[in-house]
């Protein structure tokens, strides 16, 4: 059964495959990519390692660790790109990011007004949650305050996926599997509608 899930899909498939192939540091890098604003969805790459977790082809908790520090380099690289280069010049090389300029224009003006607990709960917000990073590297936000918001939400983003794999996933009951799916991508796009709006209405 998990070989079965993990293979349904091409993104799926094509991730697991980098993490088979070079274990936790597979692992390490494409959360690295991930934190790093790339188009890579962590909500694939988590449940999938702790799917294979599960299967006993990594360690849960190795998997975890890899995870969370692959995710605080990539935090790092964007905060560290805003705060010395500035938002003049990162603004003209959006594309390479894969980020719109409303985007990050409504993020900036989000952390203008929320400061700390913008940077936190954008850790938990699905396909948006890199983004942060810029706007707390052009504000020159305090280094440490805001490694300890992002590593907070990270750490809870990670583990709480991971864990879904091992646990959710993992099981042999079609019915649930499947339920238990559908309950994840609802949960996820529910959080990601609400918090963008709440976003786009502060922003304005």
């Amino acid at each position: 059964m998990p070989n079965v899930l993990l293979a349904s899909t091409g993104i799926a498939g094509a991730l697991t495959s980098v993490i088979g192939a070079h274990s936790y540091l597979g692992i390490f890098l494409l959360m690295l990519l991930e934190s790093a604003s790339l188009p890579i969805p962590s909500e694939v790459i988590l449940p999938a390692v702790g799917l294979l977790a599960a299967s006993g082809a990594l360690n849960l908790w190795l998997s975890i660790a890899a995870a969370i520090a692959g995710s605080m380099i990539g935090i790092i690289i964007d905060y560290y790109i805003a705060y010395f280069v500035g938002k003049d010049i990162v603004y003209k090389h959006l594309r390479a990011f894969r980020i719109k300029r409303a985007t990050l224009d409504a993020f900036d003006a989000w952390f203008t007004r929320n400061g700390s607990f913008a940077v936190f709960v954008s850790r938990l917000i699905p396909v948006v949650r890199g983004l942060i990073s810029f706007p707390a590297g052009f504000a020159q936000m305090p280094k440490a305050r805001f490694l300890l918001f992002s590593f907070a939400g990270t750490v809870i983003w990670d583990v709480a996926l991971t864990l879904f794999g091992y646990y959710a996933l993992s099981t042999t009951n079609v019915t649930l599997l499947f339920a238990s799916v559908g309950a994840f991508a609802i949960v996820i796009y529910a959080i990601y509608v609400v918090a963008t709006r709440r976003i786009r209405t502060k922003a304005r």
